[in-house]
């Protein structure tokens, strides 16, 4: 009996020992099946992107992964300039030049969340916090800028000539402009000061840098760049906030202010420099400069040229991309961005990005000539 029930046991964990390993299996056989479904749902999809607003459409959407434009926002309005993130990369604000407004888009849904009216001909946006501020230019004509040179037209006493540009504040939470501080006419780069107390304006009608208290909107300073060249463009505070520079379009160089905006110096580019940046650690300093159709490299401690690459046509403005290991040169007469090796400073490719691309700006945030890294 004894040797009856022991058999009689050992049958009965044999055979569940094989029923366990036959579950053990089933469940190894169905784990392929799923695989696929967890790699999709954990892998974390690339958020890096840059938006490249196009004068004659809307802004495009570039997967810096793949080096493709993905798709195009509707900015529900018609020229489309600068543009310019939220910290969390969940709004974009684009001036819309044709109705003096500002488009906000929701970043993940691609839709317009608002239009708000800022000022004739809105150019420049940056943003703080909750807060845009946007450059606009009301005595602005249409047509080409006169030559480099030229004898200036006879004033006839037009007020609209003179009428000062106002740098439009913006809450993005309200979703309405709050108030205005007062620049020169047609203002044009905007930047903040390194304690972000202050806002720093080129403005190109009466060849002057201007700084104004962000608080009370009192104008702290004004620099004219007359003695140095006429028509400032681009404006960049060093990432340490030593020194600040300014682009002189009808100069053909750029100067450079200390902290307490004393022009220091000035150095010498190629033909129409415009949109200017340094890289995030300070070392170099990039200029675009228009009609040379180059992206020049300057020593940012010696001011020595590093290099010069060939680019496009009309190429305004760069962004470094997030890992800072590429530039994104906006170049609209070439229907292109240009993608430039930040290390090499070689061309390595062009996105094709059609109708008149003007700024460009990613997210994560990086250096360039819109924005600067957080």
């Amino acid at each position: 009996m004894l040797n009856s029930s022991l058999a009689r046991r050992t049958r009965t964990s044999l055979w569940m020992l094989a029923l366990l390993a036959s579950v053990t299996a089933c469940n190894k056989q169905e784990e392929p099946a799923a695989a696929p479904e967890s790699a999709v749902t954990e892998a974390p999809a690339s958020t890096a992107v840059a938006y490249v607003s196009t004068q004659d459409a809307g802004v495009s959407v570039i997967d810096l992964a793949t080096m493709q434009v993905t798709k195009s926002l509707d900015v529900k309005a018609q020229g489309p300039r600068g543009l310019a993130l939220t910290d969390d990369g969940k709004q974009l604000v684009v001036a819309t030049r044709e109705n003096g407004s500002v488009s906000v888009i929701d970043t993940a849904t691609g839709e317009l969340v608002k239009q708000i009216e800022v000022g004739k001909n809105p150019e420049f946006v940056r943003v703080s916090g909750n807060y845009a501020f946007v450059s606009s230019e009301p005595s602005s004509k249409a047509g080409p800028p006169p030559k480099p040179g030229s004898k200036p037209e006879e004033d006839d006493d037009d007020d609209e000539e003179k009428v000062p540009a106002k740098i439009a504040i913006v809450d993005l939470t309200k979703g309405e402009k709050i108030r205005e501080i007062t620049g020169g006419p047609e203002t044009e780069g905007v930047e903040f000061s390194a304690d972000g107390k202050q806002l720093v304006i080129t403005n190109e009608a009466d060849n002057t840098v201007t700084v104004h208290n962000i608080e009370t909107g009192d104008l702290v300073k004004t620099i004219s760049t007359h003695e140095y060249g006429d028509r400032p463009r681009g404006i960049k505070v060093s990432p340490d906030g030593s020194t600040y520079l300014a682009t002189l379009e009808f100069g053909n160089k750029f100067i450079v202010m200390d902290k307490d905006f004393n022009v220091v110096r000035t150095v010498d580019t190629a033909e129409t420099p415009y949109g200017i940046a340094y890289d995030s650690k300070g070392e170099r300093i990039f200029v675009a400069t228009n009609k040379a159709k180059l992206l020049q490299v300057f020593d940012a401690k010696t001011f020595e040229k590093i290099k010069e690459v060939p680019t496009g046509n009309r190429c305004w403005h760069f962004s470094f991309t997030p890992d800072n290991k590429q530039v994104l040169l906006a170049c609209g007469k070439s229907d292109a961005v240009f993608v430039i090796d930040a290390d090499k400073l070689e061309v390595t490719k062009q996105v094709e990005v059609k109708n008149m691309p003007w700024g460009v700006v990613t997210f994560p945030k990086a250096m360039g000539s819109l924005e600067n890294a957080k």
